[in-house]
């Protein structure tokens, strides 16, 4: 779903055969994929075993997350030309921290990617999210949203000590050929998974079919339009 992003972001900062790409929170690898086919070098890191395996299956180097955890044995202390934050923030507890970290993996005069969610009003996905705030335990938890307000997602790199490079807003559409491709599809995210933790799957499940009837289409399949956001930032130069 997210393909437009990255290939937005690919096609901007024109990664090819001299670039060196990490992704940090690379879930399955498809990004890197892309980046990849693009003659690029590329390495991942996730902290999901069961993504890296199924990364490691597009013969793609995908390693421990090193900058968070115990680091793999091969985790890798190159920096590189270009890192990407594409699904991570909305993950982690501590975005600034984890973007501390990314930035210290940016060669200078390379840049930082870092992504996430529009403005809620602009995601039809936004009422179906719903359903993970409203089903999981009440402790205060992640909103996917945090970071879509204007400036968040800037102030970011700039605390990182990285210059701005610019930024966009790329039409991401969540589209699935059935009911049942969405409901799959929506709870491999990860985005449900404390809130199946804590009501159970079958209720998810249930209010997510709710959820979801706004948005299905006459042909049977469902499609949401989103908006996603990318701000780049680049690493000065040592002097």
């Amino acid at each position: 779903m997210l393909v437009p992003l990255y290939e937005a972001v690919y096609q901007r900062l024109e990664v090819g055969p001299a670039g060196s790409v990490l992704g940090l929170g690379c879930r399955s690898g498809l990004a890197l994929l892309l980046a990849a086919a693009r003659g690029a070098q590329v390495t991942g890191l996730e902290s999901a075993p069961e993504l890296r395996e199924l990364a490691r299956d597009r013969r793609l180097r995908v390693l421990a997350d090193g900058l968070r955890e115990p680091a793999d044995p091969d985790y890798p202390r190159t920096a590189h030309s270009l890192v990407t934050v594409f699904e991570e923030l909305h993950r982690v507890e501590d975005p600034q921290q984890l973007v501390a970290a990314a930035a210290d993996a940016v060669l200078p005069g390379g840049h930082l990617v870092l992504a996430g969610w529009g403005p809620a009003e602009r995601c039809e996905s936004a009422a179906v999210l719903e359903v993970a705030h409203r089903r999981s335990a009440p402790l205060p938890d992640r909103d996917p949203f945090a970071l879509s307000s204007p400036g968040a997602l800037e102030q970011l790199p700039a605390r990182a000590g990285l210059r701005p490079a610019g930024s966009g807003r790329v039409s991401c559409p969540f589209a699935y050929p059935d009911l049942d491709s969405a409901v799959r599809g929506l709870l491999s995210t990860g985005l449900f998974d404390a809130a199946v933790e804590y009501s159970g799957e079958v209720l998810v499940t249930k209010e997510l079919v709710e959820a979801l009837h706004p948005f299905g289409l006459s042909d049977g399949s469902v499609r949401m339009a989103n908006v996603f956001r990318y701000v780049v930032a680049e690493k000065p130069r040592q002097a």
